[in-house]
């Protein structure tokens, strides 16, 4: 399960959460989990109107990160300030 929600980043619209994976077989794995994670999220947050909804996206694809100047350009995707830390300090990749 934890495999599956690390594929991509869910999206919150509302109360539903939709995850998209990559193929009909992840959707069919992550639905027969889901029930307990919807359980433990409501408890969680006190919140029982919470639904998950699960979209299969056949261009979704993994993004690894294998050298360091692919780890780097990774990071400051996520985080673009990290280009101006690096010219801060002058550092290296």
């Amino acid at each position: 399960m934890e495999s599956l929600l690390l594929i991509g980043d869910p999206k919150l619209e509302g109360t539903t959460i939709t995850h998209e994976l990559p193929n009909e077989g992840s959707k069919i794995d992550f639905e027969t989990e889901k029930i307990e994670i919807l359980g433990y999220l409501r408890g969680k947050l006190h919140n029982h109107d919470i639904s998950i909804e699960v979209i299969v996206n056949e261009k979704v694809e993994n993004k690894f990160a294998f050298t360091p100047i692919d780890k780097y350009n990774r990071l400051k995707e996520i985080n673009p300030s990290l280009e101006l830390l690096k010219k801060t300090f002058d550092l290296d990749i």
